[in-house]
């Protein structure tokens, strides 16, 4: 590939990748078309280049691929018009012809279509996978495979969401506090689920970047818009104080590096603070929540940067009152793994036997923490096993590359 189209196929990768949720809440809050929307920036990219190799790639690219998709939803609007000999209503025409070229001077409206996404109106099973691929741009095979259902129902519900929201002319706006609560909650657990969503699933360390930074991004934009909602406060602290042990988790050989194990002088004090400053809000605010509690755990093990020490105790306190009010089977695994620190490995072993939930065989953090359990019990044989499941069900190569040499040292001491 010649240097000029490898540098347009870069620039392009980068905007899909960085600014696909700008573009489409943009776009589609003129016409309320999403699909539309969607096929008008994947042609706007693919004139893209077709164009930059040999023009270059222009000043400001974002504004050249709204300008380029914007034209092209206007020329499918009055094509469509013309053939049906029915013109659009006034509305929808000021909304496509408009004449917004400066791209970096168009508020952000990503907040707006999210909460298009959590209208009443729509499926509520389908509420947040539609969040996670329009505003977030995860495509509906890592959706489907994070919701364990197969691809092709998947991209049907989104179809199905789509037109939804263009047949019942769902507005594209932030609703009015009255009308918060009922669409809240699905909101935040998208930009949670765009930080979370089976990260061993996604491949490239720029993809996985360019996500959690969309996702704090977010957090922290509903945490300034709400600032009396404890749950958006919660969240902005739960991801400030997670992200902030990222320079850690990597080895100078590119090895992936557990918690207990990182070095806490890496860690990102400055996020720390922030996000201390978030959940200290939140606590004022004197209503408890998922986030808050999920934030508190983190909090917990950032302290280890000033004590030098885990606080397992206070650790096993937040995590029993996060299954009390979040009770799934992931919380249920990890509280096994504190209670293995506080309690001993034989404890944690049996909390981990008392689960009975479905899908435990195909879990991979309950494999790991049943081999990490075993191991610290001296069932090295046992640990063995459990290690090699766990590398069966993890595609990161990091991850798997670590879970592989404690399967091994394992066997030396076995």
């Amino acid at each position: 590939m010649a240097e000029h189209d490898l540098t347009a196929r870069r620039a392009v990768e980068r905007i899909a990748r960085e600014d696909h949720g700008r573009l489409l809440s943009l776009l589609a809050a003129r016409t309320g078309d999403l699909s539309a929307a969607e096929d008008a920036i994947s042609d706007a990219f693919v004139q893209a280049l077709a164009a930059w190799p040999n023009s270059g790639v222009p000043a400001n690219p974002e504004g050249w691929i709204f300008t380029v998709a914007r034209n092209r939803l206007r020329d499918r609007f009055r094509s469509a018009a013309e053939r049906t000999s029915v013109p659009l209503d006034n509305d929808d025409i000021a909304r496509v012809d408009a004449d917004e070229t400066d791209f970096d001077a168009i508020p952000d409206k990503r907040l707006a279509l999210l909460f298009t996404c959590a209208h009443p109106a729509i499926d509520p099973a389908v509420r947040t996978p539609l969040m996670l691929q329009t505003v977030l741009g995860l495509d509906a095979g890592r959706i489907a495979a994070a919701y364990a259902i197969p691809g092709p129902s998947m991209a049907q519900r989104l179809v199905r969401a789509k037109r939804r929201i263009r047949d019942a002319r769902i507005p594209f706006r932030v609703p009015e506090r009255s009308e918060m609560p009922a669409r809240l909650s699905a909101v935040l657990e998208a930009v949670y689920g765009a930080y979370a969503i089976d990260w061993h699933g996604i491949s490239g360390t720029s993809v996985r970047e360019s996500l959690t930074a969309e996702a704090l991004y977010l957090a922290e934009l509903l945490a300034e818009l709400l600032p009396d909602e404890p749950e958006t406060l919660g969240l902005a602290a739960l991801l400030l104080l997670s992200l902030s042990r990222s320079p850690a988790r990597v080895g100078r050989g590119g090895e992936w590096v557990a918690l207990d194990d990182q070095d806490p002088s890496l860690w990102d004090a400055a996020m720390i603070e922030r996000g201390e400053r978030y959940l200290l809000r939140a606590h004022g605010l004197g209503a408890i929540g998922r986030f808050q509690l999920e934030a508190a755990i983190q909090s917990v093990h950032c302290a280890r940067a000033k004590t030098g020490i885990t606080d397992w105790s206070a650790l096993r306190t937040l995590h029993e009152a996060l299954l009390r009010i979040a009770p799934t089977f992931g919380a249920e695994v990890a509280l096994a793994a504190v209670i293995g620190e506080t309690d001993g490995p034989d404890a944690g072993l049996a909390a981990l036997d008392a689960l009975r939930t479905a899908g435990v065989e195909r879990f991979q953090p309950a494999w790991a923490t049943r081999a990490h359990l075993l191991a610290a019990a001296s069932r090295f044989a046992e640990a063995e096993t459990a290690y090699e499941k766990a590398v069966s069900l993890t595609t990161d190569a990091q991850t798997r590359a670590w879970l592989a040499e404690r399967a091994a040292e394992a066997a030396r001491r076995g």
